[in-house]
């Protein structure tokens, strides 16, 4: 498998941003706004939203955290798997039955 390019991995990323705050978006817009009656939204709307969103952010920010502490341990632990593989004696290759006459 190749390593992917710089703008594909770019892409991939930007694409992953957006679904994480189209997500967000839904979910606080779903929890906050309770009438579409008026163009500006209320001051309890707003603070829900500003709870909302700063709370899923943090969130994210621990997950990321965390994830970027394990990474290292995971990349470690699949290279090794990868040179076990690799070094193992392969299977012997199925013999075909013999021909019957």
């Amino acid at each position: 498998m190749e390593d992917p390019t710089p703008e594909t991995q770019q892409l991939r990323s930007l694409r992953d941003f957006l679904l994480v705050y189209n997500r967000m978006t839904e979910l606080c817009f779903q929890r906050c706004v309770a009438d579409l009656n008026y163009r500006a939204l209320t001051r309890q709307e707003e603070a829900c939203l500003d709870g909302c969103a700063g709370k899923l952010v943090r969130s994210n920010h621990r997950l990321m955290a965390a994830y970027v502490q394990l990474m290292p341990s995971l990349v470690q632990r699949r290279i090794a798997d990868y040179e076990a593989a690799g070094s193992s004696p392969a299977p012997p290759a199925a013999l075909p039955p013999p021909a019957s006459s």
